[in-house]
């Protein structure tokens, strides 16, 4: 009677679980769920087409010679981007050596130590920073760098990708301090730690991971920014000399072959297009490693 009685309520179990997926409640949320995966594929589309056309224009040009030849002047074939590639990586350093660790203290001092309405007025200049167009900001390092030592160089354009990574910054670090537990503060005070050493030791390194995220986004937009290193780097067919002349970039480079009539040229650009996407890619991909050792 017993295995009976179990068989009947298996069975009537079975019965009720095949009814319920044909409820009004479940079809809703199977279209919703079709739904919502049919918008994120629609909001990726365009993302997966720019990737997989500068992938096929500019993956045939991916050999050896693309890394360490000259960057090719017009009606000459073959050529490659190693210059270009030192000269981003050259001004995209300056960049965050201006900015970094200016950004990070300006954040330490509004989370940590600031007070009253000024703390308000310093986000909202933040803010408004980083909503300045970059050509803007490449006029600004125009006249601030350029026309002071009359000479483009990396140091000029490192100063107006600064300026541009200088917000960005400054704010995911705020942030990143403010997600910290008051508690952990609290606690670090209570064993008689002063504030230095509280927001030293133990601070700082729980927000260490969000805000090493913050700052390799900021570098990310800094290195395929072009509208402030045409105004203050201009553009070398040669390698970086020193950071006081102009040199070549990864985006100037693009900028100019792209529209030129010579088939090389712009296949060099479509290569170089590839790296720059590459290197913002690797850069994004290490900011979410990053993340994933925040502590809170």
């Amino acid at each position: 009677m017993t295995s009976t009685s179990q068989v009947k309520h298996s069975e009537n179990t079975d019965e009720s679980m095949e009814v319920s997926y044909a409820t009004p409640r479940t079809l809703i949320e199977l279209g919703l769920t079709v739904l919502a995966f049919l918008m994120l594929g629609i909001a990726i589309l365009p993302l997966g087409l720019v990737l997989g056309y500068v992938i096929i224009r500019g993956g045939s040009r991916i050999n050896l010679e693309l890394f360490t030849g000259q960057i090719p002047v017009a009606l000459q074939e073959g050529g490659g981007i190693g210059a270009a590639i030192v000269g981003t990586l050259m001004v995209v350093g300056i960049a965050s050596i201006l900015s970094i660790p200016f950004g990070v203290l300006a954040a330490i001092y509004l989370s940590e130590f600031s007070s009253g309405t000024i703390v308000k007025w310093i986000r909202f200049a933040t803010n408004v920073l980083s909503g300045v167009p970059s050509i803007i900001v490449g006029l600004f390092a125009y006249g601030v760098v350029v026309a002071t030592t009359n000479e483009f160089s990396a140091v000029a354009g490192g100063f107006a990708l600064a300026v541009l990574m200088l917000p960005i910054v400054v704010r995911t670090a705020d942030e990143a301090l403010q997600l910290v537990p008051q508690e952990v503060r609290w606690a670090s005070t209570g064993v008689g730690a002063s504030n230095f050493q509280t927001v030293l030791q133990v601070v700082l390194p729980s927000a260490m991971g969000a805000i090493i995220t913050g700052t390799t986004l900021a570098i990310a937009r800094a290195a395929g920014e072009t509208a402030p290193l045409i105004f203050t780097v201009l553009f070398s067919n040669f390698w970086p000399p020193s950071i006081w002349y102009p040199i070549p970039t990864l985006s100037v480079l693009v900028y100019k072959f792209a529209t030129v009539p010579y088939e090389n040229q712009q296949e060099v650009a479509w290569a170089a297009s590839l790296i720059l996407v590459l290197l913002v890619l690797i850069t994004s991909i290490l900011s979410r490693l990053a993340a994933l050792k925040s502590t809170y």
